[in-house]
This record gives structure tokens, C-alpha cells and sequence, in this order.
């Protein structure tokens, strides 16, 4: 339990202080942390077989590909997509948003497509050493864990992106504690009974109200920083929204150790086990928010 809490204090620290630095050393901790929750995530899978190999082709591919796509969008992010540091640091975005962010999801495409096609081309030629389960594993893996969590570094280039990146953590966290006070307090009802018994209905309304509440707050603060921006609406739906993603990414990093008998996805940060574990619900939160906060923050401020 001692060490559950010091880690989770310091990766607290260590997200608060990466998100206001941004830029490049946010993108490298978020590449490695991708990387890592990629290859605990095939393993869990069994994409190799843990008692002949550590690792395959099929993953090696999947690491080389992560790794080059995220240092081509740290590259875009710092040249197109220069984040505008004038004026208070947490109203910072780029002013070049959009062209960044179309060329940042372009990147995730061809990424997921390139996967996919060189993972079948190893499945084809070297038939019959590896399965279909396996390529489709990887592929899974590589969306959920290396695309999903660059979300995170894009959102920063948002209008207001130090809001949106804190929202991706704090709301799933935020929830989570709120989800586990009300469940405690008034959970009757079972939500999941067989995947998660002590996850209850009041417990998840409870989490939505408490991550909704902490967005209508970024709302105000935005308010006060720059007097007539009225940004509730959208803030409110990115609460409400990214709550309940957020607990569906925490029940569907669970269910899959259920299918694979595993406890935890790996050991990195002690206390907590993997990055599969500890990131479990903002993995979801993250592309969610982000894709809100394009529809939202950009799309309709380019209107006004």
C-alpha cells in the first residue's frame, strides 16, 4: 500500500510538471510509456509465447513503427504546430492548430495501416510459424496503447491545451476517486457483477458528477482568464462524455486479464504493476477528449 501511494504521488508530480513544460519532453515520456504499455499489452495477448520467446517479429515491427510515428508527430508538433507561449501559460495552444492536428491523424492512419499490412505480409510468408490471432493482436495493441496515449501530446496544441491536457488525467481520476466515495456510500446496485462485483450504479453516477463538476470548473477558470469566453457547454460534455470512457477503458483493461489470467499487464511502476494498469482509464479518456476538444474548442472558436 506504501508504495501504491508514492508512486501514485509522484506520477501525479511527474504529469503535472510534464504538462506544464509540454512540448518535446512531454512527447518522449509519452513515447516511451506508449512503447512499454504496446509490448505488456501483446504479451498479455500472447502475440509471442512467453516460455519460447520474448519477443517477435511481429512486435518488433510494431515497436519500430510506434517509435517512428511519434517521433514524426514530435517533429510536426515543434515545427507547424509551435505552441504560442505568450501570454498565461495556461491559456497556452498553438495558433496553428488545425494543419498539426490534420497531419498529426493522418500520421495515426498510415501508422495503424502500415502495421497492419507489414504484420501481414510476415503472417503470409512465413506461414504457417504464426496465426491470424497474433497479427490482430498486435494491431489491437498498437491502437489502444502507442495511437490512443499520442492523444495526449496533441491535445496540449488545442486552444486552452494545458486545460484539455489536465482534463484527460484529472477527469479520469477525479472520477474514479468520486465513483469509489459514492459506491461506498450509497452502492446498492452491481454495475458489472461479474467482471467488477464492487463497482456499483451510484458509484458510476457519482464518478460522472464528480469529473463533470471538475470541467465546469476549468470553465470558470477560463472565464476569469479571459473575461467573455464562455466555454460550459463544451466543458460539460467533455465531463460527462469522458467520465463514462474513462470507466469503460478501467473495466476493459480488466476484463482482458480475466480472458488471459493475468493479474497485472507488468512491474514498471511499483505498487500499481504496468502501464496498462496505472493508465487504464486515461487511455480512453485521452482520444476522447482530445476529439471533443477539436470539435469543440477549435472548430467552433474558428466560427466565432
Amino acid at each position: 500500500m506504501k508504495k501504491r501511494v508514492i508512486s501514485g504521488i509522484v506520477i501525479t508530480i511527474l504529469a503535472v510538471g510534464l504538462g506544464l513544460c509540454g512540448g518535446l519532453p512531454l512527447g518522449l515520456v509519452l513515447m516511451v510509456c506508449a512503447l512499454i504499455g504496446y509490448y505488456e499489452l501483446t504479451r498479455a495477448l500472447k502475440v509471442h509465447d512467453p516460455e519460447r520467446e520474448s519477443c517477435n517479429i511481429l512486435e518488433v515491427t510494431g515497436l519500430v513503427i510506434g517509435a517512428v510515428y511519434y517521433l514524426t508527430v514530435l517533429y510536426y508538433g515543434e515545427t507547424i504546430g509551435a505552441i504560442d507561449r505568450s501570454g498565461n501559460i495556461l491559456t497556452w495552444g498553438s495558433s496553428n492548430a488545425m494543419p498539426f492536428i490534420h497531419r498529426a491523424n493522418s500520421l495515426a492512419l498510415v501508422a495503424i495501416m502500415g502495421l497492419f499490412l507489414l504484420n501481414m505480409a510476415v503472417y503470409v510468408f512465413t506461414f504457417p510459424k504464426y496465426h491470424a490471432d497474433q497479427v490482430i493482436g498486435s494491431v489491437f495493441s498498437f491502437i489502444y496503447a502507442p495511437i490512443m496515449i499520442s492523444c495526449i501530446y496533441r491535445a496540449q496544441f488545442l486552444p486552452y491545451g494545458k486545460f484539455v491536457y489536465a482534463l484527460i488525467f484529472f477527469c479520469a481520476w477525479i472520477c474514479d476517486t468520486c465513483a469509489w466515495a459514492a459506491g461506498r456510500a450509497f452502492g446498492k446496485h452491481k454495475m458489472t457483477p461479474v467482471l467488477s462485483p464492487h463497482k456499483t450504479v451510484e458509484g458510476a453516477i457519482g464518478g460522472i458528477l464528480g469529473g463533470t463538476l471538475l470541467c465546469v470548473f476549468a470553465a470558470y477558470l477560463i472565464s476569469v482568464l479571459v473575461p467573455g469566453e464562455n466555454l460550459y457547454g463544451a466543458f460539460i460534455v467533455i465531463g460527462i462524455v469522458g467520465s463514462i470512457i474513462g470507466m469503460v477503458g478501467d473495466l476493459a483493461a480488466s476484463a482482458i486479464k480475466r480472458n488471459h489470467g493475468i493479474k497485472d499487464y507488468g512491474k514498471v511502476i511499483p505498487g500499481h504493476g504496468g502501464i496498462m494498469d496505472r493508465f487504464d482509464s486515461i487511455i480512453f479518456t485521452a482520444p476522447v477528449i482530445y476529439t471533443l476538444g477539436v470539435l469543440f474548442l477549435e472548430v467552433l472558436r474558428t466560427r466565432t
